[in-house]
């Protein structure tokens, strides 16, 4: 894929490529300032919320995570929001955003109700929340804020199938809505892999 023909993908590789050139990562970026970093805990403190486009999102680690030195398996992940009515208002889970231990794009998922206790909603409605996440705060990192909104962007077709597949994984546990959103049996109801790097390899040549 062309970055100019994708300007969400120009802008996800632009960010990564100035974090780079300090030597740091999405992810060294987000983990910045904690010094003990402890697995579910919440970064950064008190969540990401741009109050004027209702963006909220947090991360944290898996309980082993990998090292920072070490790549491939997934250190933690970035759980993404939307409070349409302000910061008093409901929140509702969009996708959660997987990374590895160098901040690489390793995954996308959608995670059930009682996972993350969002204010729950069908497929649908969640779905004409997605253009609303546009995080433009300058904490912890401006750069992290683009490059997740531009995530978002990029995988956009793809988060909409994910949200679709999560209600009909729900679907499939029986009538009563609430006892499925409340069942620990379900965890995530859909994901997919992917990566940045396969949308920015050489194409083949067509001679």
């Amino acid at each position: 894929m062309d970055q100019t023909e994708n300007p969400a993908l120009a802008e996800a590789l632009f960010c990564e490529s100035v974090l780079l050139k300090s030597g740091e990562t999405v992810l060294t970026r987000t983990l910045a300032g904690a010094s003990d970093v402890r697995h579910w805990q919440h970064l950064p403190p008190g969540d990401a919320h741009d109050q004027s486009s209702g963006a909220l999102w947090f991360y944290h680690c898996h309980p082993n995570p990998t090292a920072l030195g070490a790549a491939e398996h997934e250190h933690g992940h970035f759980h993404l929001f939307v409070r349409p009515e302000g910061a008093q208002g409901p929140i509702h889970h969009l996708i959660g955003i997987g990374v590895d231990a160098q901040g690489q794009l390793r995954r996308l998922f959608t995670v059930n109700h009682w996972v993350v206790a969002d204010d729950f909603l069908p497929a649908p409605e969640t779905i004409m929340l997605l253009p609303r996440f546009d995080a433009h705060l300058a904490k912890p990192c401006y750069l992290v804020n683009r490059w997740l909104t531009a995530v978002v962007r990029l995988f956009e077709p793809q988060i909409i199938n994910l949200i679709m597949a999560r209600d009909e994984a729900l679907a499939t546990y029986g009538p009563d809505l609430d006892t499925t959103l409340a069942n620990r049996a379900l965890e995530t109801p859909s994901q997919i892999a992917v990566r940045l790097d396969d949308l920015v390899r050489p194409r083949p040549n067509s001679a």
